[in-house]
């Protein structure tokens, strides 16, 4: 069955097919909190066994061991480890992630405030990745083996073998410090726009504010280049190995038979085939986004969940520990569920 079968005249999927989407998407659902409960209880026994204890560290030196014991108490250490974790289950069941020994507030409260940071500049970083990634992975596949092709060639190995926190220095160093060009830490110089999402450009264009909006990109400018290289290069490189796969299709001697441009059919039928191994790389792309995100938040001072992570690391915060995994594990499952989705609207054949 052909790919224009599979699709209605008015472009959408029929009904077969429609049922095929809702049944991966339950189904993907239905592994949700599985998936969750593993990482938790995974990430809660190895962030126990680490031969650290917070309350000492935020009791200070001169604590008694009556304080000790009290703060213990408190936050529900004193118990054995099996009896924490279930009692942690119980608690994020309820909306309850505890309290961070590094802010003394509620993990919730931090983990709503810094997300929109972190997610911002992931999404920006993916959005940079795919306009450049996916025509440059274009032209090599188009110029194979011709000094462009091998030139980027080159580039991709670079993204994918440099050190994030290395070439986020070297950025520092060159653009901000030297060049004086980008801001060099932070998120934006001031208070900010007026929360509305959380999203300082989408907040900054909301509230009219060019001023802001300006000074927000340029702080983000550093980090988001810094976190797509390495993404770049994972989509060019798929990029051009689909494309390569595609061009050699008889569908595309046909068109070319016909008459077609060749600049047509690259871009208009080849380009959407290639797209589908592309597709599949952006949740793994996200997801390593998220863990670069880590260690590039820590460089630039960037207030977002990857910098309360580090802290909370440093100091031993359980709590905090097990609130980035969390809500880390649900975006990256979110996103690989519109990844899968995504396959139906390229190819309606992935749907089955």
């Amino acid at each position: 069955m052909t790919g224009a079968a599979l699709w209605g005249r008015a472009g959408t999927l029929q009904p077969g097919l429609e049922m095929r989407a809702l049944v991966l998407t339950v189904n993907r659902l239905v592994w949700f909190v599985p998936t969750l409960l593993g990482l938790l209880v995974i990430t809660f026994t190895i962030s126990h066994i680490i031969p650290a204890d917070p309350i000492a560290f935020i009791a200070g030196d001169n604590a008694t061991a009556e304080q000790i014991a009290a703060l213990k108490a408190k936050f529900g250490v004193d118990k054995p480890v099996p009896v924490q974790l279930w009692n942690y289950i119980l608690g994020v069941a309820e909306g309850d992630f505890g309290i961070s020994l590094y802010t003394q507030r509620p993990i919730a409260e931090d983990l709503i405030a810094r997300l929109p940071a972190t997610l911002e500049l992931a999404f920006v970083a993916v959005i940079l990745s795919g306009v450049i990634g996916i025509p440059l992975g274009v032209l090599a596949a188009v110029r194979r083996n011709s000094w462009l092709d091998h030139g980027l060639r080159v580039f991709t190995v670079s993204g994918l073998a440099i050190a994030a926190f290395w070439f986020a220095i070297l950025l520092q160093l060159l653009f901000a410090m030297h060049l004086d060009w980008t801001p060099l830490q932070g998120r934006v110089d001031g208070w900010g726009p007026d929360p509305v999402t959380g999203f300082y450009i989408v907040d900054s264009i909301l509230a009219g504010d060019l001023e802001t909006l300006a000074d927000v990109i340029g702080h983000m400018v550093l980090p988001t280049v810094t976190l797509s290289f390495p993404a770049m290069a994972t989509i060019m490189r798929f990029t051009r190995a689909g494309v390569l796969d595609a061009i050699n299709s008889n569908y595309v001697d046909y068109q070319l038979a016909m008459g077609v441009p060749r600049r047509v059919v690259v871009w208009r039928y080849v380009l959407r085939n290639a797209l589908i191994g592309t597709v599949t790389q952006v949740g793994l792309v996200f997801g390593n986004l998220i863990a670069n995100a880590v260690v590039v938040e820590a460089v630039f001072d960037w207030p977002g969940l990857g910098l309360y992570a580090v802290n909370s690391i440093l100091q031993s915060d359980y709590n905090g520990i097990m609130g980035f995994t969390l809500i880390m594990g649900t975006v990256f499952i979110i996103v690989n569920l519109l990844v899968d989705i995504s396959h139906g609207l390229i190819d309606p054949r992935e749907t089955g």
